[in-house]
C-alpha cells in the first residue's frame, strides 16, 4: 500500500545556464504524450533518430510510461523505447515549462523484467482494469502503453495488487530514478561540482531503498565519476565506495 509520501526525486539542474546561483533549464521542446505518442506509425528509415512526428523511437514495437502528478519536484516523467531499451526520456520540473530530454539505453536486465512483466500480463490482448478499488492519485497517475504491429493497448493506474502491472509500475519509477540521477550529476560535475557530494548521498539512498533498477548499470559511469578530479574529494570516494556496494552479493 502507498505510504501517502512523495517519492524522493533530486532537484532538477538542467544543461541551462547558471543564473543567481541557480540553474535554469533550457527550452528543449515538448515532446508527444500518452496515448497521441502511442498512435504515431513506425518509421523504419528512421534509425532511431527523432522523426517528424516527434518520436525518438522506430520499430514495429515501442512502449510508453508516463507519470503525472502536479506539485511534485518532478510533475511529469515520460519515458518511451524500443525492444531493445533503446530510447529517451522526457521530464518537465516544477515551476517550469520546458521539457529537459536524455537518451535512454536500459541495461538488458531491466529490458528483460519490463518484457517479462508485459508478456505475464498479455498486455496487448487483455482488457484488465488494473487499478486498485481505492484512488491514489495522491501519489500519481501512471499511463502505460504498448504497440506491437500494429496494436496498440493503454493501461491507466495509480496503484495496483496485480503483481505484474505493478512490477512495471515500480520498475519505471526506478529507471525514472536512475536517469534523473544522472541528469543532475552530469550537470552538477560542469556546473556546481560543491553539490555533488549531495547528488552522491541521494544515489546511496537509493540503491539502498532498492530504487535504483539495475544498479550494476551504473558501476562505468561511478569509476568515471571516482576519478573525477573536477568532483570533491568526498564525491569521487562516495563513487567508490557505492562501486564496491554494488558489487557485494546480496544476502
Amino acid at each position: 500500500m502507498p505510504t501517502g509520501r512523495e517519492p524522493r526525486h533530486l532537484n532538477p539542474s538542467s544543461a541551462g545556464r547558471v543564473r543567481d546561483g541557480v540553474l535554469h533549464p533550457p527550452n528543449c521542446g515538448a515532446p508527444l504524450v500518452g496515448q497521441e505518442l502511442a498512435s504515431l506509425p513506425a518509421d523504419p528509415k528512421s534509425n532511431g533518430k527523432a522523426n517528424a512526428t516527434g518520436s525518438s523511437v522506430a520499430g514495429s514495437t515501442v512502449f510508453l510510461y508516463e507519470f503525472l502528478r502536479p506539485g511534485f519536484t518532478y510533475p511529469q516523467i515520460l519515458i518511451e523505447h524500443d525492444d531493445n531499451g533503446k530510447g529517451q526520456i522526457s521530464f518537465k520540473k516544477d515551476g517550469f515549462d520546458e521539457w529537459l530530454t536524455d537518451p535512454v539505453s536500459l541495461s538488458p536486465v531491466t529490458t528483460e523484467k519490463l518484457k517479462a512483466a508485459f508478456t505475464a500480463l498479455n498486455f496487448l490482448e487483455s482488457s484488465e482494469n488494473y487499478q486498485y478499488v481505492k484512488d491514489f492519485s495522491n501519489m500519481g497517475n501512471v499511463t502505460i502503453t504498448l504497440r506491437h504491429d500494429g496494436k496498440t493497448r493503454t493501461a491507466k493506474f495509480n496503484w495496483t495488487e496485480n503483481k505484474n502491472a505493478k512490477m512495471l509500475f515500480d520498475e519505471y519509477r526506478r529507471v525514472s530514478n536512475e536517469y534523473t540521477w544522472k541528469f543532475e550529476i552530469t550537470v552538477g560535475r560542469e556546473n556546481q561540482p560543491l553539490q555533488t557530494p549531495g547528488m552522491m548521498d541521494a544515489l546511496d539512498s537509493y540503491i539502498q531503498r532498492d530504487e535504483i533498477s539495475d544498479p550494476p548499470h551504473l558501476v562505468p559511469f561511478l569509476t568515471e565519476l571516482s576519478n573525477d578530479e573536477r568532483l570533491p574529494l568526498i564525491a569521487r570516494n562516495h563513487a567508490a565506495k557505492l562501486i564496491k556496494l554494488i558489487g557485494k552479493p546480496k544476502k
